[in-house]
């Protein structure tokens, strides 16, 4: 007869490739050492790269970069002849009144325009200066306040608001 009993049967379903504990330690101790050989080669690997230090393509150029000075003073001609509102469009608002790129109202859209209108003179000019949504601050850069009020009122009365040209502050007496 046959000589495979439910015992032996039972015992071959289960046995795996480690049969003695000799076997079973060595896999152990592989299991813990192999690992940690790849991650030392990977280190290795990673460390040993051939990689430049930041500035070293061109080290006086980033000399310069790394003390440069943090502020700087322009000097206007305070005498200057200011600017009207339509030049001051033209140069530094048509980028985006134009198009209504990120929302600005276009010039001369009585719709887009006539809220804004309605908050009133000083609610646009303020708008214009310190920056509203996606429109930066206008004061303190090319254009003196006074000319960004012009502007203001330049494009307010192209679409439809009966605002009065600013007139210039005398200057203060010394």
């Amino acid at each position: 007869m046959s000589d495979n009993s439910k015992t032996t049967a039972h015992e071959e379903d289960h046995t795996g490739p480690i049969k003695t504990p000799k076997q079973l330690l060595l896999a152990v101790f592989l299991s813990f050492v192999v690992p940690i050989f790849i991650i030392i080669g990977l280190v290795y690997y990673v460390t040993s790269a051939n990689k430049l230090a930041p500035g070293s393509t061109d080290t006086e150029k980033s000399i310069a970069t790394r003390i440069q000075k943090v502020g700087s003073i322009e000097i206007r001609d305070a005498n200057r002849e200011m600017k009207t509102g339509e030049q001051v469009y033209k140069t530094q608002c048509l980028a985006c009144h134009d198009s209504g790129a990120a929302g600005a109202p276009k010039f001369g859209d009585t719709g887009a325009w006539s809220a804004r209108i309605k908050t009133g003179y000083d609610s646009l000019l303020n708008s214009a200066l310190k920056g509203k949504g996606a429109m930066g601050a206008q004061s303190g850069g090319d254009f003196d306040d006074f000319e960004i009020a012009r502007a203001v009122v330049f494009m307010a009365n192209a679409a439809g608001a009966k605002l009065a040209e600013p007139v210039k502050p005398a200057p203060a007496a010394p």
